[in-house]
């Protein structure tokens, strides 16, 4: 069949408009019908409303009939006539059908990411190009995400979260806030997850900051948390750098409860997990210095650990649950010595121990452990030369040892 004129002219404006050709006959069919009932009551003619008049136009040509009753009864110039009136019928007409297209189109990608420019920025919505002429993308504050700064034909992915009609046309609600988003970002980026192996199990967001996702697989041989990290972490580093730097936790799920909520406060390590399933809250011990790494910055962590699992998480300390006894002994020894040196109690403690060790020591060395500790003792130290200086205690301690080591040389050579 030969493409004439008229033809050309009804597949460009169906192809420019994206509606069917069908649909743009029919609102011609509509136009003309009504032309023709406007132009008969201008020359005074009683036309009802309800009136069944048909209009048979051939779209290879393009020539057009009024039928009346199955007779011809197309006024002489009507096709001037029809031009004329029919105009703004026909546009409005396309528009409606081109509308019903967007909103079929779109309501069928309701829950799915798509890209878009902005297009504008306001204080309390942003307005994005979806690349049709009758519908754009809305972004309302609320579905936004406070750390990003937006700019004009900035290219963004964004989630399809609603539709609704304005004055203007189609409006298209998107949202990048959304933890359905980060879903779909892993979606996108991660085939096993595209595929059904691994399954998105819960998801908790605070947009901008922090997202905790727990995942599983349905395969053995796939470990859910390596597919969503990817090789060096190439996949995830991807929807890191689409949120502009938002941290991901991914945790693997599990069926067991209690190890569900020990591993949604990643990465603390829990040592014990109580439940009260009638309350629904659980009472986790963590080790004393992992307690702030567990609760996380102004309680970030423990409050998305609550999102993700739904339980309500109460975090207690549990000291010296990963140290050894050694590393105990050896840490009291340190805060000993520490407290010793400047501790004057415990000086005093020390020189009533030495005293108490002098008595018992006499019976065994009298001579020389009397000398010795009667020259460490203030009140039975020999009488010093005013002139001369006060003895340190380490040097008191060296002559004393000298003192010792002399005595015992020369009761040797007896």
């Amino acid at each position: 069949m030969a493409i004439t004129e008229f033809n050309a002219a009804l597949n460009q404006v169906a192809t420019e408009r994206g509606i069917p050709v069908q649909s743009v006959v029919e609102s011609i069919r509509l136009a003309m019908a009504s032309a023709y009932k406007k132009d008969r009551k201008e020359h005074g003619e009683n036309i009802e409303v309800v009136e069944e008049i048909e209009v048979d136009l051939n779209t290879d040509t393009g020539e057009a009939k009024i039928l009346k009753d199955g007779q011809d009864v197309t006024p002489s110039g009507f096709g001037r006539i029809a031009a004329q009136t029919a105009k703004q019928v026909i546009v409005q007409k396309i528009r409606e059908t081109e509308k019903e297209v967007t909103f079929g189109e779109f309501r069928g990608k309701i829950g799915t990411i798509i890209v878009a420019n902005v297009f504008k920025v306001d204080p309390s919505v942003v307005i994005l190009d979806l690349g049709k002429t009758f519908a754009y993308g809305v972004m309302p504050l609320s579905e936004q995400v406070q750390a990003e700064q937006y700019r004009l034909n900035q290219r963004l992915k964004v989630l399809v979260k609603d539709i609704r009609d304005s004055n203007k046309g189609p409006e298209i609600i998107v949202s990048r806030s959304d933890p359905h988003f980060i879903e779909k970002l892993f979606e996108q980026e991660v085939p096993e997850i595209a595929s059904g192996v691994v399954k998105v199990e819960a998801i908790a967001r605070e947009p901008g900051s922090r997202t905790k996702m727990a995942v599983s697989s349905s395969d053995e041989r796939i470990d859910p948390v390596g597919s969503c990290v990817g090789q060096k972490g190439v996949r995830v580093q991807s929807i890191i750098s689409e949120l502009f730097g938002e941290k991901i936790d991914i945790i693997p799920y599990s069926s067991s409860t209690e190890r569900f909520i020990a591993a949604s406060l990643s990465p603390a390590m829990v040592t014990e997990v109580v439940l009260d399933t009638e309350n629904k809250r659980a009472e986790v011990s963590v080790p004393e210095d992992q307690q702030s790494l567990a609760i996380g910055k102004e309680g970030q962590n423990a409050r998305l650990a609550n999102k993700l699992t739904k339980w309500k998480i109460d975090i207690r300390g549990a000291a010296g649950i990963f140290g050894s006894k050694e590393d105990g002994e050896e840490k009291a020894r340190e805060e000993k010595a520490i407290v010793g040196i400047w501790d004057e109690a415990i000086k005093s403690k020390k020189s009533k121990k030495a005293a108490s060790q002098k008595e018992e020591v006499v019976p065994v060395v009298e001579g020389a452990v009397i000398e010795a500790e009667s020259a460490g003792e203030s009140e039975k130290a020999p009488e010093v030369d005013p002139s001369s200086k006060q003895p340190s205690e380490p040097e008191a301690l060296s002559e004393q040892s000298s003192k010792e080591s002399v005595e015992s040389v020369d009761k040797v050579q007896e």
